[in-house]
């Protein structure tokens, strides 16, 4: 009976190790700041990590008052991170490779967008018309 005591915890043990390593996941993060073309930092930047690694597919964070965003508990994997902010141009970073238990630091410098509006042509004076052009009579 010791001897089958002996192999039963023995089992046991080996099973609950295998278990617990194996439930070792080595996620990593993506981490910067993200700033003007003065260098001034951007608060309220979207910042995304994209990969078919992640089971929702797409994870974002905001950036907060002094321009950093961390994106954690990433699988390691193929990642495009896009940065966006209303009235700056979207930076995107492709083909970042992330391997596992590694914080990988990209920053982003957003450039300031330019409008697609043509300027607008200054009047001149108002013209006076006479007033038959206006009662749409001829005199």
């Amino acid at each position: 009976m010791g001897r089958k005591l002996v192999v039963l915890t023995a089992v046991v043990i080996f099973v609950v190790s295998a278990t617990a390593s194996a439930q070792v996941v080595q996620n990593s993060t993506i981490a910067g700041v993200v700033r003007d073309p003065s260098g001034a930092v951007l608060p309220g930047v979207t910042v995304e990590a994209t990969s078919p690694a992640l089971i929702e597919k797409v994870r974002a964070v905001v950036t907060d008052d002094q321009g950093q965003y961390k994106i954690i508990d990433l699988r390691p994997g193929m990642y495009t991170v896009p940065f966006s902010l209303a009235g700056f141009s979207t930076f995107k970073r492709e083909g970042l490779e992330l391997p596992p238990n590694f914080t990988a630091t990209i920053n982003a410098d957003l450039r300031v967008r330019r409008s697609l509006a043509s300027p607008r042509r200054a009047l001149g004076p108002p013209v006076a018309l006479p007033s038959s052009a206006i009662a749409g009579t001829t005199g």
